[in-house]
């Protein structure tokens, strides 16, 4: 029996949504897998799942690794990552700034983003300093950890939030629980300021800073930060910021957003 246009149509649509789901999957676990194991773990048929992973090795789109038939993310994607940077100026702008700002205040200058429901470093360049501070660059985050995440939320309704935000992720990493008011309180405040800053939540000697990057209806589609260590982060509060605010600024203009900041809350 001849299958439909229509099913084949379908089909083909349910292989590949599982097959972004196997390279999403990979990403965010960031280490090689079998492919039993990788179906054991998204919940779908073996079968399918052997099929689509040969598929994706034949077109470079994963490769083995460390053996016992593990798979991972392949070269190719490497090469269509690069081909996406050079394409979008967000990006490529945003890279040029952190440079910037590495150079001007020798911090850890990062951009980051929200991906899906979770808070990720996407960019980041390191500062001149005898010792290193980083973050994992595509690790996901939960939202409230984060100075960031103050801002990239600030468009939201506080309905959005609270559904956007999953509960769990309200359990600060020494164990607090955040109130969802207090911190939709802390994006509203964010939201007016035009920045946000605090102690870290993930690591107990920095000093966080993140400053918004709109786009033309005003949405913070990213942020421009500087991790530093936490004396050092006090003492130069206002000049970090500055050089964050004029930075982040500039690229805002550039996607088609004019802000008039209040200068006067940064030295507050």
């Amino acid at each position: 029996m001849t299958e439909a246009p229509a099913d084949t149509v379908s089909r083909r649509t349910r292989g590949l949504d599982r097959a972004f789901e196997i390279l999403e999957f990979l990403r965010v676990k960031r280490q090689p897998m079998r492919p039993n194991e990788i179906a054991s773990e998204i919940g779908a048929p073996r079968s399918s799942v052997y099929e689509l992973i040969n598929l994706l090795l034949r077109h470079g789109m994963l490769d083995y690794e460390g053996g016992d038939g593990r798979v991972y993310l392949g070269r190719r994607l490497y090469f269509l990552g690069t081909a996406y940077a050079e394409q979008f100026d967000l990006m490529r702008e945003c890279d040029r700034m952190l440079i910037r700002l590495a150079e001007e205040t020798r911090e850890t200058a990062q951009m980051c983003l929200l991906e899906g429901r979770k808070y990720t470093v996407a960019m980041m360049r390191e500062g001149i300093r005898p010792f290193r501070i980083s973050s994992n660059i595509g690790e996901l985050v939960s939202i409230a950890w984060t100075a960031s995440g103050r801002l990239l939320v600030s468009h939201l309704s506080d309905q959005q939030i609270l559904d956007l935000i999953p509960a769990e992720d309200f359990i600060l990493p020494n164990g607090r629980r955040m109130e969802p008011a207090e911190f939709i309180a802390q994006v509203r405040q964010a939201s007016r300021d035009g920045f946000f800053t605090f102690n870290s939540e993930v690591e107990n000697f920095t000093h966080c800073f993140a400053v918004p990057i709109y786009q033309a209806d005003g949405a913070c589609i990213a942020t421009l930060c500087l991790v530093a260590p936490r004396e050092d982060g006090l003492r130069n509060r206002t000049a970090y910021l500055e050089s964050l605010i004029k930075a982040a600024d500039e690229i805002s203009e550039k996607l088609g957003f004019h802000n008039m900041r209040n200068k006067a809350t940064i030295a507050g």
